[in-house]
């Protein structure tokens, strides 16, 4: 595809943004459909003076916002959607018409994962590890889905796990109960609940060996999610998928929240194969 003009563009916006995948993704799924888009990283310390500027920029179309940007960016877009809101941050920003809208893919992309591994909510009782931004996204995402039976948050910071699980029970009228992350604890909830959806770093390369579940605790009644994408497959899902447990890799999250995004900006399907095949090619 060559750059025009009329070229329209997206970016990531954070600091640091070396390490980023999205541009690979992005771009693979732009050249699959002909779109005349490109997707570019900017390393952005001032976010306020950032947006302003690419207001200003006819061509640009959105941006996937990384950390340390997510919260403070909010408050120089013109709208924000229902769940992001919420959630009080953003990992998307679509422009339109002259109007800047954010958005929290992490929230949709966690359910599409659920979704596309044929995961029922309804009914069913969720355990969640972690109570950080990931982890409210994911929660309040949760929040959206009708009839889930109980949401458990089990949080290393139990003030700011109280914290999520007030707002949660007050803004979706979900039932939420939190407890501190202990084994004592997950001895005690784990048999009785269906999905445990893992929120936090433990496991993340290059701490491999470390995880917050013990494996004899996981059952084969149980899904086990992880947002750890790196590396694909962590101490967790490995010993959940020994225990017999129905396992999603956290690349599944990525790739649907990169998906909704590039939907947002487009107007058209992703082609998650291509997006997908990017990201094993990486991670293989």
């Amino acid at each position: 595809m060559d750059i025009n003009a009329h070229t329209q563009f997206c970016g990531v916006i954070g600091n640091p943004v070396e390490h980023s995948l999205s541009p690979a993704i992005h771009n693979a799924a732009f050249q699959k459909l002909g779109l005349n888009f490109v997707y570019l990283a900017f390393r952005v310390e001032a976010i306020g003076d950032a947006i302003k500027g690419l207001r200003t920029l006819g061509n640009f179309r959105g941006a996937s916002v990384t950390i340390p940007h997510k919260v403070a960016s909010v408050p120089f877009l013109d709208s924000v959607e229902p769940t992001a809101r919420h959630i009080g941050a953003i990992n998307t920003i679509v422009a339109a018409g002259g109007i800047l809208k954010g958005y929290n893919t992490d929230a949709t992309g966690a359910l599409r994962a659920l979704r596309e591994s044929s995961v029922a909510l309804k009914g069913r009782q969720v355990v969640m590890i972690g109570s950080g931004g990931a982890a409210r996204a994911i929660a309040f995402g949760l929040g959206s889905e009708p009839g889930i039976d109980r949401l458990t948050i089990l949080g290393i910071d139990g003030q700011e796990c109280t914290a999520l699980a007030r707002d949660l029970q007050s803004k979706t009228g979900m039932s939420v109960q939190d407890l501190p992350l202990d084994e004592g604890t997950l001895r005690r909830l784990l048999p009785n609940a269906h999905v445990l959806i893992h929120c936090t770093p433990m496991g993340m390369s290059p701490k491999v060996h470390e995880t917050s579940v013990p494996a004899t605790v996981l059952h084969a009644g149980l899904t086990v999610m992880d947002i750890v994408y790196n590396p694909r497959d962590t101490r967790l899902l490995k010993e959940a998928k020994a225990a017999g447990c129905r396992v999603i890799p956290g690349i599944e999250m990525f790739l649907h929240q990169a998906a909704a995004q590039f939907e947002l900006w487009t107007n058209q399907a992703a082609p998650t194969d291509v997006m997908r095949a990017v990201l094993e090619s990486h991670f293989s």
